[in-house]
């Protein structure tokens, strides 16, 4: 029988072989979005996000074999459900975005923002599904201090990256979602 850990290490390797995946697709669009005059802002904590999301996968690996954690029963499966959505809204939003999408804050001068998919509801549904899979696959095998660690360099990241890519983004962009949160839906009433 195969092992919780083994299951819990697959998972994770999924997940890493999806962002290798992402970065090809992110580096073909923004091949793309430089032939079409597009510029590059934030290089410098980039580099610092990326290293934050390449030692997120062996620190949740050591902690689960290291510190001999186990997968907390109903706990693990809402946590793996979590993730699961985590995956979904992330494709949803890279579909939506197309050949704009990108890990970089790169930007085509005057192209209209994208308000479609989930970007009707919220502006940064890709950081949302990063706070929450930052949060859930560690969880998914009782591996809370890196759920812990991960989300907070997470938070402190997406507090200068959000920043740098409103800006970046510039007025087409804040007029377009100035009604709209940055993560979590608002609920609206109907009346009538």
């Amino acid at each position: 029988m195969v092992s919780s850990r083994v299951l819990f290490a697959g998972f994770l390797a999924l997940i890493a072989v999806e962002r290798l995946v992402e970065l090809a697709i992110s580096k073909r669009n923004a091949a793309r979005a430089f032939a079409e005059g597009a510029v590059e802002l934030g290089r410098g904590h980039f580099r610092v996000m990326s290293a934050v999301h390449a030692l997120f996968f062996p620190a949740c690996l050591a902690e689960v074999f290291w510190l001999d954690r186990a997968a907390p029963g109903v706990w693990a499966a809402l946590a793996f459900a979590a993730a699961l959505g985590a995956q979904a809204l992330r494709y949803w939003a890279i579909a939506t975005l197309g050949p704009r999408w990108n890990v970089r804050i790169i930007v085509v001068p005057g192209a209209p923002p994208v308000t479609g998919g989930p970007y009707r509801y919220i502006r940064h549904p890709n950081y949302v599904a990063v706070i929450v899979e930052f949060l859930a696959v560690p969880l998914c095998h009782g591996a809370w201090l890196a759920a812990t660690v991960f989300t907070l360099l997470n938070a402190a990241l997406l507090f200068v990256r959000i920043r740098a890519e409103e800006r970046a983004l510039g007025s087409l962009y804040a007029d377009a979602f100035a009604d709209r949160p940055r993560f979590v839906p608002a609920v609206r009433s109907r009346s009538g």
